[in-house]
C-alpha cells in the first residue's frame, strides 16, 4: 500500500464519520505557528527530546473543544471547516500533518481516540519506563527495529533487548546512543526490516509518508506517539502509550 492509498483511506472513513454526527461545517483551527518546547512537552528533567532540540515541531488542531496534535518539519497555519480539509490535497508534510492533527481532533472529539495530546514534563520517562514490560508481555525477547529517534525509550529498550535504531536526521546518523548506533533511515531501512522480529515506529512516519513501509511488512508494528492516535483507531494499528488520561 502506498502512503496515498492509507490517507485516502482514512479520509474516507473520517468524512463518513463527520457526515454521520454533523461535523463537515466545523471549524478547524491549526495553530499558525509551531508549539515551543514548553507548550508542547513542558519542563521535563532531560533536555535531549528532538522537541526540545528544534529537530522536530508540533502543531495543534482544534475542533469545538477537542485537540489534536501531529509532529511535522513543515509547521504552518490553515483555519478552515472539516469539509474544506477533506477536500484538500495532500501533496506535502504540511498537508500531511494538517490532516493528521485534525484527524486526532476529531476522533478525540468523537470518543473514538484518546491521549491525542503529547504528554508533558516527566511523563514520557514514565512512558518509557513501562516500554519493556509492554514488550515483554506482548512480544517475548524480540529483536527490536526502533524507527525514529526517542531518548527516553531506546535507552529503556537498549539493555533489555537487541535493538537497531533508524533515523532521518543527518546530525545524528552514525552516532552512538545509549550503545545503539543511529542508522539511516533512507538507506538502510530494508536491512533493518529484514533483521528484527518488531518494528516499534514513531507514529510521525503517517506525516511523513514513510509509515507504509512497516505496514507493508510480515513483521508486527506497534506505533508510539500521539501523532498516530487518530489512524489508529480508524485502522485498527497496534499503538503504545501509557499515559494516564
Amino acid at each position: 500500500m502506498h502512503a496515498t492509498d492509507l490517507l485516502s483511506q482514512l479520509r474516507e472513513r473520517l468524512r463518513t464519520l463527520a457526515e454521520e454526527n454533523g461535523l463537515l461545517g466545523e471549524t478547524v483551527t491549526v495553530t499558525g505557528r509551531a508549539l515551543t518546547p514548553e507548550e508542547a512537552i513542558g519542563k521535563p528533567e532531560r533536555q535531549d527530546f528532538p522537541l526540545i532540540k528544534g529537530k522536530e515541531k508540533l502543531i495543534q488542531a482544534v475542533v469545538r473543544d477537542a485537540k489534536g496534535q501531529a509532529f511535522t518539519d513543515m509547521p504552518g497555519h490553515f483555519t478552515g471547516t472539516l469539509s474544506e480539509i477533506l477536500g484538500r490535497p495532500v501533496e506535502s508534510n504540511f498537508d500531511r500533518a494538517v490532516f493528521v492533527a485534525t484527524m486526532n481532533a476529531v476522533t478525540n472529539l468523537l470518543g473514538l481516540a484518546e491521549r491525542t495530546v503529547h504528554c508533558k514534563d516527566e511523563e514520557p520517562e514514565y512512558c518509557a519506563s513501562c516500554v519493556v514490560g509492554f514488550i515483554r508481555r506482548a512480544y517475548g525477547d524480540p529483536k527490536i527495529a526502533l524507527i525514529g529517534f526517542q531518548p527516553s525509550l531506546l535507552q529503556q529498550l537498549a539493555p533489555s533487548f537487541t535493538v537497531r535504531a533508524l533515523d532521518l536526521d543527518a546530525e545524528r546518523i552514525g552516532t552512538e546512543k545509549f550503545g545503539v548506533m543511529i542508522e539511516d533511515g533512507d538507506r538502510d531501512t530494508q536491512a533493518v526490516l529484514d533483521w528484527c522480529d518488531l518494528i516499534f515506529a514513531t507514529g510521525s512516519t503517517i506525516v511523513n509518508g514513510t509509515i507504509t513501509d512497516f505496514l507493508d511488512t510480515k513483521k508486527p508494528a506497534v506505533f508510539f506517539g500521539t501523532t498516530i492516535s487518530g489512524a489508529a483507531a480508524l485502522m485498527g494499528l497496534d499503538r503504545y502509550c501509557e499515559r494516564e488520561e
